[in-house]
């Protein structure tokens, strides 16, 4: 299988450079700025294209590396070329392959969302990392497990889910990567107003995230929790409240904390964590 990449920025460098290193042959890349098409190229040892007509008929796949909301105008600029036998394949998390190539069956090609779980940061160095991620794949058309087998060939662990499943998928991700900035961000905060300096706050809080990760990692979010929630110590949760200067960030703590109530509970069984969640449900009616 020949694959054609349309754009060629980090995801687009990546994923090629994992394809060619696996000896999947990459016909090249197309870009609207020739000078990114080309430096792919070369990174890939591939050939970057003038014209997208040309990649499609030379790629049996294409994928579609562009910002999500580029996908389907860039599909569509496509229908007038010949698609059949074709496979198109997006990157996009929260896309399903239906939702990115409407009226796909109507061109004879048949469309996938292969979404590598994983921050893709670097365009000449996350490829490295791509091995050891996992991959989300959807689609109808009859190559899903010829996908699967493929991607496993080249070290990432892959699972398939339904079309209808995609936007959690990509909440899921967004909270465990995108969400812990924003948490991380308030206790930084948190800190600078006792008096630490901004980067020496993240100097302090970083071995403690760190070995807090390992736990999440190793032993589930249920075994790793600690802290005055699951101690259901509300003298301590009520000064945390007490402490925040304005209500979004105490609803942040609250809204965070109630979901640790029921995670304590999995981890405490015989506890009784009503007291805890009476102040929860407290605060938030008092500063609603």
């Amino acid at each position: 299988m020949k694959i054609g990449l349309i754009g060629a920025g980090k995801v687009g460098f990546s994923l090629g450079k994992l394809f060619s290193q696996g000896g999947i042959p990459v016909t090249g890349y197309y870009s609207r700025h020739r000078e990114s098409a080309e430096e792919a190229a070369l990174f890939t040892h591939s050939a970057s294209y003038d014209s997208l007509e040309a990649l499609v008929k030379d790629s049996d796949a294409l994928f579609f590396t562009v910002p999500d909301g580029s996908i389907t105008p860039v599909y569509e600029s496509l229908r007038g070329f010949e698609l059949s036998g074709k496979q198109l394949c997006h990157c996009s998390g929260a896309l399903s392959a239906a939702e990115a190539f409407p009226g796909i069956r109507e061109t004879g090609a048949a469309g996938y969302s292969i979404h590598p779980l994983f921050p893709v940061s670097s365009k000449y160095e996350a490829y490295r990392e791509l091995a050891g991620a996992f991959f989300c794949l959807e689609g109808d058309g009859p190559h899903l497990q010829t996908w699967k087998a493929l991607l496993e060939g080249l070290g990432p662990r892959v699972q398939i889910i339904p079309a209808e499943s995609k936007v959690r998928y990509h909440a899921a991700c967004a909270i465990a990567s995108n969400l812990m900035c924003a948490l991380v961000a308030e206790s930084l905060e948190l800190l600078e107003g006792c008096g630490f300096p901004r980067q020496l706050a993240l100097e302090a809080l970083a071995p403690l995230m760190r070995s807090n990760l390992e736990h999440l990692i190793h032993d589930g979010p249920v075994q790793a929790l600690t802290g005055p929630v699951e101690r259901c110590d509300t003298a301590t949760v009520e000064k945390h409240l007490n402490c925040f200067p304005t209500d979004q960030e105490r609803e942040l703590y609250r809204t965070v904390s109630r979901k640790l109530v029921e995670v304590a509970q999995q981890r405490n069984p015989e506890r009784d964590y009503r007291p805890m969640k009476e102040i929860l449900e407290k605060e938030s009616m008092t500063y609603a």
